[in-house]
C-alpha cells in the first residue's frame, strides 16, 4: 500500500503536500504557483515566463550564479518551468539534504531582486529564445491556430509572449507580477521522498510559515464562448514540409467528459503522460493515425494530444505531410479517422489497449520522487491532487460509447480550428 499523501495549509495559505517515499535516499522539494499566460493581460504576454526566469538571478543570500553551484555541490539537480495554467520549480536532492530546497524556494519567494541590469539581460535572452522559436515551421502554425481557436481568451497567447511586449516590460512590471502571483497565497509545496512527514512538515513550517500571505489574486473571468463554425488558418513561409493541426474547443480537465477524451487521443495515437508534456507526442503503430497517414505514406508522422487544462483548452491532431503531398489530403485522412469514431466507436480490444496504455504511462510516472512530485503539483495546481489516485479508476470506468459519444460532442466541424504550413520554397503538388 503506497504511504498517502498528507494535506496542511499554513496561516498564509500556503498548502503543503507531503508523500514519504522511501525507495531510495532521495528527496524532491516542488513548489507551484497557479500563475501562468492564463493570468497575463492584454500587453503584459510572457510576464510569467520571464518572472519564471528572474527567480533564478539571484537574491540578497543567494547571489546570481551562485544556485547553480550550491545544488551541484550537494548532489542535486534543480530547474522550473512555466505553462497556461501553472509556473513551477523544483530541486532533488539527497534526502539528508533536503533542506537546501526549503531555503531555495522560500528565500526567493520572498527575497529575489529582480536587479535592472539581470533583467535587461534576460530580455536580451528571451527574445533570443523567442526567434530561435520563430525559425520553427510548427511553432508558426500552432501559435496561428490557438490564435484562431481561442477569440477572449488568454490561451490564444503564447507562453513566451510577443516580441512587443518583452521589448515594452519594465523591471516594474516584472516585480508587481511577482509580488501579486509568487506568493504563499498563490503557492503549493510537494515534498516527496526519504523522510519522516512530521519532521518534514515542521521544516516547511520553519521555512515558509513567517512569509506574509500576499494580495488578493486577480481573477480570470474570460471565457471561451461556444464556437459558431469552423475557423481556418494557413500559413505560407519558408520551410522543409507542409504541416496540417487541428484544435477543437475541449472540456477542462475537471470535466466528467475528460477520461473519455483521454481514451479517444490513446486510440488515436496511443496513450500518453497525461501533463503539460505528454500531447503531441510521435503516434504509436498500433494506434489509428499510423497506419492512416503513416503507413498510406500520405505523412510522414502524425499525432493527437490532450493537455490537462483549467480552463477549456484543444483536443489536437496533426501531421506532416510527405513530399509532394498536399495539406488537404493530410487534413482529410485526419477527419476521416475521427469520422470512423464517431460512426463506428472503437473497438473492445482497442479499449482494453488504451488502458493498458494509459496504466503503463501512470506507473512510469511514478517511478521518481521526482515525478511522483510533479503529478500532485500539477493535479493540485488544475483541480486537487486526489486525481492523481483517481485517474486510474475513471480510465477504466470509460466505455466504448463514450468514447464514441465525446467525439459525437466535441470533435465537431463546428468547434474545429484547422491550421495548414505551406512552405512557400518547396513546391507541394496534389
Amino acid at each position: 500500500m503506497p504511504n498517502p499523501v498528507i494535506a496542511h495549509t499554513l496561516p498564509n495559505g500556503m498548502l503543503v503536500l507531503l508523500k514519504e517515499s522511501r525507495g531510495a535516499p532521495v528527496a524532491t522539494s516542488w513548489i507551484w504557483y497557479r500563475v501562468g499566460s492564463r493570468n497575463e493581460p492584454a500587453g503584459r504576454t510572457g510576464i510569467s515566463h520571464w518572472v519564471e526566469h528572474m527567480l533564478f538571478k539571484g537574491t540578497p543570500q543567494i547571489p546570481a550564479g551562485e544556485l547553480d553551484r550550491l545544488v551541484a555541490r550537494n548532489g542535486g539537480v534543480f530547474n522550473g518551468f512555466t505553462w497556461i495554467d501553472y509556473t513551477a520549480y523544483y530541486e532533488t536532492l539527497p534526502a539528508d539534504r533536503i533542506a537546501l530546497g526549503l531555503q531555495i524556494e522560500s528565500d526567493r519567494m520572498a527575497n529575489a531582486l529582480f536587479e535592472p541590469e539581470e533583467v535587461d539581460s534576460e530580455r536580451t535572452v528571451i527574445i533570443s529564445e523567442l526567434e530561435g522559436y520563430a525559425n520553427e515551421p510548427e511553432t508558426w502554425l500552432d501559435e496561428a491556430v490557438k490564435a484562431a481557436a481561442f477569440t477572449r481568451h488568454p490561451y490564444r497567447h503564447p507562453v513566451i509572449g510577443y516580441r512587443e511586449d518583452l521589448e515594452a516590460m519594465t523591471r516594474d512590471d516584472l516585480y508587481a507580477h511577482y509580488q501579486t502571483f509568487y506568493m504563499p497565497n498563490n503557492a503549493v509545496l510537494v515534498l516527496v521522498g526519504d523522510f519522516d512527514a512530521d519532521a518534514m512538515l515542521r521544516m516547511a513550517e520553519e521555512s515558509f510559515g513567517q512569509l506574509p500571505a500576499g494580495p488578493a489574486l486577480p481573477q480570470v473571468r474570460a471565457a471561451e464562448p461556444e464556437p459558431q463554425g469552423e475557423r481556418r488558418v494557413t500559413v505560407r513561409r519558408p520551410g522543409p514540409a507542409a504541416y496540417v493541426q487541428i484544435g477543437y474547443l475541449a472540456p477542462d480537465c475537471r470535466s466528467p467528459d475528460f477520461a473519455a477524451l483521454a481514451v479517444l487521443d490513446s486510440a488515436l495515437s496511443g496513450a500518453k503522460s497525461l501533463t503539460f508534456m505528454g500531447g503531441g507526442a510521435q503516434t504509436n503503430r498500433s494506434a489509428r493515425l499510423y497506419p492512416a497517414l503513416v503507413e498510406s505514406g500520405l505523412a510522414a508522422s502524425a499525432w493527437s494530444g490532450l493537455t490537462p487544462s483549467r480552463d477549456p483548452y484543444l483536443f489536437e491532431l496533426g501531421a506532416t505531410a510527405s513530399e509532394g503531398v498536399a495539406p488537404e489530403a493530410v487534413e482529410a485522412a485526419l477527419v476521416a479517422e475521427v469520422t470512423k469514431i464517431q460512426q463506428d466507436g472503437i473497438a473492445d480490444s482497442e479499449l482494453a489497449r488504451a488502458r493498458k496504455q494509459m496504466r503503463a504511462q501512470v506507473a512510469y510516472g511514478s517511478e521518481s520522487v521526482t515525478n511522483q512530485a510533479m503529478q500532485l503539483g500539477m493535479w493540485e495546481t488544475l483541480d486537487s491532487y486526489r486525481r492523481v489516485d483517481t485517474l486510474l479508476d475513471e480510465l477504466a470506468a470509460v466505455s466504448a460509447e463514450d468514447v464514441r459519444r465525446v467525439a459525437q460532442a466535441y470533435l465537431t466541424d463546428r468547434r474545429r480550428t484547422v491550421g495548414h504550413f505551406v512552405p512557400d520554397t518547396i513546391h507541394i503538388s496534389g
